[in-house]
């Protein structure tokens, strides 16, 4: 229950400049019974707790006994057994995080009275609370400190074989326990916070691969800060190719969405996943054969751009093949508005003849602006989007051979960019964009909803 306890601690941590702001790349609110949840599981199941209260030892507990008792010396009392404990979080707005632990301890030692020997079992109740803060950010980690811990002892009980204690042996332990084991479990829930820090630190602070493309460092932006409702969270997410240069993206803050009854919410801005996107959307130019084998919208506009080649263009008409390069041209854009995802990409469309023994001929130099509508799941902790085309602005950019109206061309070049240009890009973004692993809550069921220039992951 007090290593429960303690990794609460850790993670609510820190909790010291309130805000509602998004202030880097990444912001994530996590509710307070998702934070009791994640400690009680991964404290009872790891066994944390019970591993450092293992050796916990009280002092020996001495009595002179007085004028009608015979003198009492319980020695050698330690902790046997820790019943299950249980751990509540109360989040303190603008302060830190209340943890409050209770659970039950039965301690076993040597009691000797007068002369006579025996063993001694001991239960007692105990109830710890502890605030805790993060201080001292730098480079994303924080110091997590407990600025108070107070530790109760209810129900006592004590147990011989002869069953005979007298009532002043039992105020003596009484007396002694209290004086004794708040001294001994504080520290306790002082170790383990430390080490339990240094899990969750892991948690949000990794440099997570983008397939072969490059990475992305997520940490902590900022100290933690709590509400009455939510632990809140602020990420930079530092997104680099693999030679090391960082993409950049601008951090303006923007509102947070409410948590409601959810566990967490992760709001990832939109500047952020441009600069993903332009990590993982890099395609070589592409060279598109104009058989009706390999792609027909390749040959299509290769025949409507025929029909458009002036007759005296003797060159243009010769036994050379047509040629069709696709070029993405500068990073791809995505624009989040209510409900609604969009990508606009910029591809040049080069038409060209190149004759074995003379320069290429350049018959057409197309703009192609897309607007592609962006579809987004949650899987296996990724970020997956999907692109579907929903329109396309075509416009002339230059031609050796005196073409000027290109308004036939529009649907041709749609057919050609769905056909060659779409599956490669959904191959890339098929790939994912790692998220981070907040407190390790797995991002299952996630309901996504597109705000005005952010995404919102509720689980």
């Amino acid at each position: 229950m007090t290593m429960l306890k303690l990794f609460g601690i850790i993670f609510f941590c820190g909790l010291l400049s309130p805000t509602q702001e998004v202030s880097s790349g990444l912001s994530c609110a996590i509710s307070a019974g998702a934070i009791q949840k994640v400690l009680s599981d991964t404290m009872l199941d790891n066994g944390l707790l019970q591993k450092h209260l293992q050796g916990l030892v009280v002092p020996n507990i001495m009595g002179d006994g007085g004028l009608l008792s015979s003198p009492t010396s319980i020695t050698g009392l330690h902790l046997v057994k820790v019943w299950l404990p249980k751990l509540s979080v109360v989040l303190l707005p603008g302060i830190g995080v209340q943890l409050t632990i209770t659970a039950k301890l039965g301690l076993s030692g040597d009691c000797l009275v007068g002369l006579f020997s025996e063993i001694i079992d001991i239960t007692v109740d105990v109830n710890i609370t502890a605030n805790i803060k993060c201080k001292n950010f730098e480079s994303g980690t924080v110091q997590v400190i407990i600025e108070d811990c107070l530790c109760i002892l209810g129900a006592v009980k004590i147990k011989v074989l002869s069953g005979l204690l007298s009532l002043s042996v039992n105020e003596i332990v009484l007396k002694q326990l209290t004086a004794t084991l708040p001294t001994l479990l504080c520290p306790v829930v002082d170790i383990v916070m430390k080490l339990v820090s240094i899990q969750l630190m892991g948690t949000f602070n990794a440099v997570i691969p983008v397939a072969t493309a490059g990475t992305i460092h997520y940490q902590l932006a900022s100290l933690p800060f709590t509400s009455g409702l939510f632990l809140g969270l602020d990420l930079d997410g530092a997104v680099k190719h693999v030679g090391g240069s960082i993409i950049p993206h601008d951090s303006s803050p923007s509102p947070l969405p409410p948590l409601l009854d959810r566990l967490l919410v992760l709001v990832i801005r939109q500047s952020f996943l441009n600069a993903v996107l332009a990590l993982l959307i890099q395609l070589l130019p592409q060279s598109v054969p104009c058989s009706p084998d390999a792609f027909s919208s390749a040959s299509h506009l290769q025949e409507a751009v025929m029909t458009l080649v002036p007759a005296e263009c003797s060159a243009c008409h010769g036994t050379s093949p047509l040629g069709i390069t696709l070029t993405l041209a500068g990073n791809p854009l995505i624009l989040l508005e209510e409900n609604k995802a969009t990508v606009e990409l910029l591809v040049m469309i080069q038409v060209f003849v190149k004759h074995l023994d003379g320069p290429v001929l350049n018959l057409l130099l197309l703009k192609a602006d897309l607007s592609l509508n962006a579809h987004m799941s949650i899987t296996g902790g990724r970020l997956v989007l999907g692109v579907s085309l929903a329109g396309i602005s075509l416009s002339l950019e230059s031609s050796d051979v005196g073409i000027s109206s290109i308004s036939n061309l529009k649907p041709h070049c749609s057919d050609l960019l769905v056909e060659t240009l779409l599956p490669l890009i959904n191959g890339a973004l098929g790939m994912g964009i790692p998220m981070p692993n907040m407190l390790g809550i797995p991002l299952t069921k996630a309901d996504i909803r597109i705000l005005l220039g952010l995404l919102a992951i509720f689980v």
